[in-house]
């Protein structure tokens, strides 16, 4: 982004009470649009010049920065209020889904609401954050080994709910989210690397309580060679993919693995 554009954005008095008007940082939505656009033009070089993916992409874009400007308009107080009753929420539809949820594709992800399938698992991605900023916001600082540890169930009780239905690259995700709010709150490195310590040695048992299909694709994906026409095919086009194209790719619309149709869901 140019240092002109910066200053506009940043320094005209006009476009501050504009910005501050719209509850939006003029910068960050500048880059947000950016990379969506980028994004666009990408899939559109895998999709092989698909305008219709291109229009459905375009559409949902539409819909997630309206989303977007909706939630801005929403007082920080607001969202603070709010946490612990998102929080709450969520975590019981994670309950009532593992009673009556949708069972799709060997997992029971979704509710059914009114036509729609609800995941309430995307909903704990927002939810953690939440309560973990209002927890924390509360505490002085630096904060002490003591809260950490506290914070630590309000992470992992969603996650293994997510993971048990089974959808574990969610459960991770959710982890990840928790984490990062516990290391801008200042963790301490020390016990941030006696938690990573902890994570390798239980990774026997993790591998133990894994489902068959998990394990499969772990096994593939250190070995995909071992069923090349099957399970480890996409694995196999993707090295494929990385070692003709190099560091800078084939070029936009040069794709052989995308165009040629060697990946049956290129545009994922």
């Amino acid at each position: 982004m140019s240092s002109r554009l910066q200053n506009t954005l940043t320094h005209n008095p006009l476009h501050q009470s504009i910005w501050r008007m719209l509850h939006l940082d003029g910068i960050l939505l500048c880059l947000l649009l950016l990379l969506a656009a980028v994004g666009l033009f990408i899939l559109y070089s895998a999709s092989d010049k698909s305008l219709h993916t291109i229009e459905m992409q375009s559409a949902h874009l539409l819909f997630a920065f309206f989303i977007l400007f909706l939630f801005a308009q929403i007082p920080p107080i607001t969202w603070q209020r709010w946490a612990t009753s998102i929080y709450v929420a969520g975590g019981l539809l994670l309950i009532v889904v593992l009673i009556i949820g949708h069972v799709g594709k060997g997992a029971q992800r979704w509710l059914n609401l009114f036509g729609l399938h609800l995941q309430p698992a995307e909903l704990m991605k927002l939810a953690i954050p939440l309560i973990l900023a209002k927890y924390f916001h509360a505490l002085p600082l630096p904060i002490k080994t003591r809260s950490i540890l506290i914070a630590l169930p309000i992470i992992f009780i969603p996650a293994l709910l997510t993971a048990k239905q089974p959808d574990l690259g969610t459960a991770i995700l959710i982890v990840t989210a928790g984490i990062s709010v516990l290391f801008l709150a200042g963790l301490n490195f020390k016990l941030l690397g006696g938690t990573i310590v902890g994570v390798i040695a239980s990774l026997p048992l993790v591998w133990y309580a894994l489902h068959d299909y998990q394990r499969q694709r772990i096994l593939t994906f250190l070995n995909p060679e071992r069923d090349p026409l099957g399970t480890g095919y996409h694995i196999i086009q993707s090295k494929i993919a990385i070692g003709s194209g190099g560091l800078f790719g084939k070029g936009f619309l040069h794709g052989t693995q995308s165009t040629l149709h060697f990946l049956p869901e290129h545009t994922t």
